[in-house]
C-alpha cells in the first residue's frame, strides 16, 4: 500500500475530511497534546515511588520508578489507542493526576499497601467501570447532569486546567497568608533567590504571548510552535537542560518485568487479620477511586466533546460510550502494566484547540506515547515552564463558553458557579462536577421544584455526599 493510499484509508477510516479537518492539522494536534502531557511521564514514576524513598528503600524505590515508567508510556498507549481505533475521538489518556497522589501518599504509605496491593483496588476499579459501562449506567449518569451544570463543566476545566498552567510555570506560588500569590519577580536582585524560578516564569510568559500573537494571525500549530519557542528560549536562561541524554532501557525493562508488570498482589491484599474489615476497606478504596475517576473523566470527556463540536443535536457527546468503555479499559489495562489509573486527561483540550477533531490526532499521541519509552531524553528536554503556558491558553479558548451560563436564575446559577470555581479552587474536576449536582438539588427541592430533579441525579448527589462523609482523598 503507497503512502497516497495509506492516506486516503485513514482520511476514510477516522472521517479526517468529512470532520472539517486535514491530516496535517490532526498530526499537530496530535503532537500537541503529547508534548503538553509529557510531563506526567516523568513525574508519575517519581510520585509512586516516592512512599518508598520516603519510607528509606531506596532500592525498591528506583525499581518501581524504572517499572512505572515503563507501564506509564505502556498504559497511556493502551488508553489513547483505544480512543483513536475503537472510539475514533481526539482524547488522550494517561494516568491521573490527583489519583496517583491518593495511590501513592494515602493507599501505600498512609493505609500500609504495598505497590502491588494497590494495583488490585486499581484494576477492581477498572473491572467495575467496565461493567456498569456496558449496561449503560455511565452514560445514564451523564445524561442525568442537568443543563445548569453541563454548561458549566468547560468554564470550570478552562479554569481548572489555568491554574495548573500558572503553578507549572511557577507565576503562581504558595503564601502562607493569602493561600497563593504572584511569583516575586524583583527577587532577581536578592542574590540568594531562585532564580530558576522566576526564570520559568518568564520562559512561561514568552510561550503564552508566541501562542497569542500566533493565534491572533491563524497560524496553524500556534500552541506546539509556543512550546517549541519557550524551549528554545529556556536554553540561555538555564531553565531547559540539554545534559543528560543517557537512558538505561535495559535496566528499566528489567525492573518493569520484576516489580510492575501483572504483579498485583491478590493474595496479599486479602491474607491475614479481620477479611471483613478487609473486604469493607477495599470496597472503600474502589469506590473512591472508582468515584473521583468516573467524574473526573466525565466532566473532562463533557467539557473537550463541547470544545471540539462532538456533540450532536440532543447535546450529547458523539460516540459517548465508546470513549466510556476506553476509559474502562484502560483503567484495568494500566493496572496490569504497574501504573496508576488511566483516565481521560484534560489536557487533551490542547490538541483540540489546535483543531484535532478525529481519532488521528489520539493515534498520534498514542504512538508518542510508545516512542517515549525509547525517547525519554528527549520528552524529558521540554520543561514544564514551556508546556505550561500550552494549558493556560487553552484555559482562556475554554472560558469563553461561560456565557452559556444562565445567571438569571439563581436556582442555576448557583449549581454552576460551583462546578465552575471548585474544580480550580480544590484542584479536582469531580469536586466540581459533585458541589454542582448536590447543590442543584438542593436549590430546587428548596424551592419545591421537585419535577426538576430526576431520580438519578438525586442518587449520585447523595453517594457523592456519603463519599465526602465518610471516605477520604488523603
Amino acid at each position: 500500500m503507497n503512502t497516497e493510499n495509506k492516506t486516503n484509508f485513514l482520511d476514510k477510516y477516522f472521517g479526517i475530511t468529512n470532520s472539517k479537518s486535514t491530516m496535517r492539522t490532526e498530526v499537530l494536534a496530535g503532537l500537541t497534546t503529547f508534548i503538553t502531557i509529557a510531563y506526567i511521564l516523568i513525574l508519575n514514576p517519581q510520585i509512586l515511588a516516592d512512599p518508598y524513598m520516603i519510607m528509606g528503600d531506596t532500592v525498591m524505590a528506583g525499581k518501581v520508578a524504572n517499572g512505572v515508567f515503563i507501564g506509564t508510556c505502556i498504559g497511556a498507549f493502551i488508553g489513547t489507542i483505544l480512543c483513536s481505533v475503537y472510539a475514533k475521538v481526539p482524547f488522550a489518556q494517561a494516568p491521573g493526576m490527583g489519583l496517583n497522589a491518593f495511590f501513592a501518599y494515602t493507599v501505600v504509605l498512609g493505609m500500609g499497601y504495598t505497590y502491588g496491593q494497590a494495583l488490585v483496588i486499581v484494576f477492581l476499579s477498572g473491572i467495575f467501570f467496565i461493567v456498569i459501562t456496558a449496561v449503560g449506567l455511565r452514560e445514564a449518569i451523564i445524561r442525568s447532569i442537568p443543563d445548569a451544570v453541563k454548561t458549566a463543566i468547560t468554564p470550570g476545566i478552562g479554569l481548572f486546567i489555568t491554574i495548573i498552567g500558572l503553578k507549572n510555570a511557577g507565576l503562581v506560588v504558595g503564601n502562607p497568608a493569602t493561600l497563593v500569590s504572584m511569583v516575586d519577580f524583583a527577587q532577581w536582585r536578592n542574590p540568594d533567590a531562585d532564580m530558576s524560578l522566576i526564570m520559568g516564569a518568564v520562559v512561561a510568559l514568552i510561550g503564552l504571548i508566541t501562542m497569542g500573537l500566533l493565534h491572533v494571525k491563524n497560524v496553524k500549530g500556534s500552541i506546539l510552535i509556543g512550546i517549541v519557542v519557550a524551549t528554545i528560549a529556556g536554553i540561555p536562561l538555564g531553565v531547559t537542560h540539554l545534559s543528560n541524554f543517557s537512558l538505561d532501557i535495559g535496566t528499566k525493562f528489567s525492573d518493569f518485568a520484576e516489580v510492575s508488570f501483572m504483579k498485583m498482589d491478590f493474595a496479599g491484599l486479602f491474607q491475614g487479620g479481620n477479611t471483613l474489615n478487609t473486604i469493607f476497606t477495599v470496597t472503600m478504596l474502589v469506590i473512591s477511586f472508582s468515584l473521583v475517576n468516573m467524574f473526573d473523566s466525565i466532566g473532562t470527556l463533557l467539557g473537550a466533546a463541547k470544545q471540539s463540536g462532538m456533540i450532536d443535536e440532543n447535546g450529547e457527546v458523539i460516540r459517548m460510550k465508546e470513549a466510556l468503555m476506553s476509559d474502562a479499559i484502560s483503567t484495568a489495562a494500566g493496572a496490569m502494566v504497574g501504573t496508576s489509573t488511566v483516565t481521560t486527561v484534560v489536557e487533551s483540550s490542547a490538541g483540540i484547540a489546535e483543531g484535532g477533531r478525529t481519532g488521528m490526532t489520539s493515534f498520534v499521541t498514542a504512538l508518542l506515547f510508545l516512542g517515549a519509552i525509547i525517547f525519554a531524553p528527549v520528552v524529558g528536554l521540554v520543561p514544564a515552564a514551556a508546556t505550561a503556558p500550552a494549558l493556560i491558553f487553552v484555559g482562556i479558548l475554554m472560558l469563553g463558553n461561560i456565557k452559556d451560563v444562565d445567571f438569571s436564575e439563581m436556582s442555576e446559577a448557583l449549581p454552576a458557579f460551583c462546578t465552575i470555581v471548585f474544580m480550580p479552587f480544590t484542584y479536582s474536576i469531580a469536586n466540581g462536577v459533585a458541589l454542582g449536582l448536590i447543590t442543584f438539588c438542593l436549590m430546587k427541592m428548596g424551592n419545591r421544584k421537585f419535577a426538576e430533579v430526576k431520580p438519578l441525579t438525586l442518587i449520585v448527589s447523595i453517594v457523592f455526599i456519603i463519599r465526602y462523609t465518610f471516605m477520604t482523598l488523603g
